[in-house]
C-alpha cells in the first residue's frame, strides 16, 4: 500500500518516513515502550563492540545511526574540528548509499558548536525534517543524509 505525501503528493512506498519525492516527512512513528538505542562501534578486527550511549556522550558530543543500511546503533563521536560525511569511503563518517553523494556534507566545530553544513549534495542534507545549507546541532537534532538518520547527541 502506497504512502502519500502530504506535502506533494507522491505515492511513496509503505513505511517510508520522507517523501522520495521531495523529502517531506511522512509519519511520525510511535516508539516501542521500553525501546532503547543500543550503540557499537566498529572494532579494529571489523568486529561490532558494545558501546554504552553515556559513554559515547560523555567525551563529547556524537553522531549515532537511528536508521538505515543495516547499521542502526552505530556511533562516531565527534572527536575532532572537522568531519566528512559522505560516499567516499574514506570520509569520516562512511555512508554506503547511492542517494548519499561522495562529498555530501561536513561537520565542523565553531567554538564549543558543531555545525552541519551541505556540500551541494543532489539530495539536500536534511535537519529535524527540514533541508539545510548549515545548521548549528542541537542535543537530539535528527539528521537525515541519504536513506540514514542520525542522531545528534551532546550533554
Amino acid at each position: 500500500m502506497a504512502q502519500h505525501c502530504p506535502e506533494c503528493g507522491f505515492a511513496n512506498a509503505d513505511g517510508a518516513n520522507y517523501c522520495q519525492r521531495c523529502g517531506a516527512f511522512l509519519v511520525q512513528s510511535e516508539p516501542t515502550p521500553g525501546a532503547t538505542t543500543a550503540t557499537y562501534k566498529v572494532g579494529e578486527t571489523g568486529e561490532l563492540e558494545p558501546v554504552e550511549l553515556e559513554d559515547v556522550v560523555a567525551r563529547g558530543a556524537a553522531l549515532v545511526i537511528r536508521a538505515g543500511g543495516g547499521r542502526a546503533g552505530e556511533s562516531f563521536p565527534l572527536e575532532h574540528d572537522r568531519l566528512t560525511v559522505g560516499r567516499r569511503p574514506d570520509s569520516d563518517i562512511f555512508l554506503d548509499d547511492v542517494t548519499v553523494s561522495r562529498d555530501h556534507a561536513i561537520l565542523v566545530r565553531r567554538g564549543s558548536d558543531y555545525h552541519l553544513d551541505d556540500c551541494g549534495s543532489l539530495n539536500g542534507t536534511y535537519v529535524n525534517r527540514h533541508r539545510i545549507e548549515s545548521h548549528r546541532l542541537q542535543d537530539g537534532d535528527e539528521l537525515q543524509i541519504g536513506k540514514y538518520k542520525l542522531a545528534f547527541l551532546s550533554r
